[in-house]
């Protein structure tokens, strides 16, 4: 089974008008991680996760979903 991590944090992050600095900055993270993350080339740790949802203010579900 090929699964993939889908995401929506390109669209919750431009909701707020952040750019993906502001939320890297807020996170914690560079810039590039969230680039990675919203284009699915990194799949990010649950505590990453966490702290993206939380910025976005955002159930982490809401944010990523599985797909097969």
């Amino acid at each position: 089974m090929n699964e993939i991590l889908l995401n929506s944090l390109k669209e919750e992050r431009e909701r707020l008008g952040l750019t993906q600095a502001a939320l890297a900055e807020r996170a914690g993270v560079s810039r590039k991680t969230i680039n990675t993350v919203e284009n699915g080339v990194f799949v990010p740790s649950t505590i990453l996760a966490l702290k993206l949802a939380a910025v976005l203010d955002r159930p982490v579900e809401a944010l990523f979903r599985i797909s097969a």
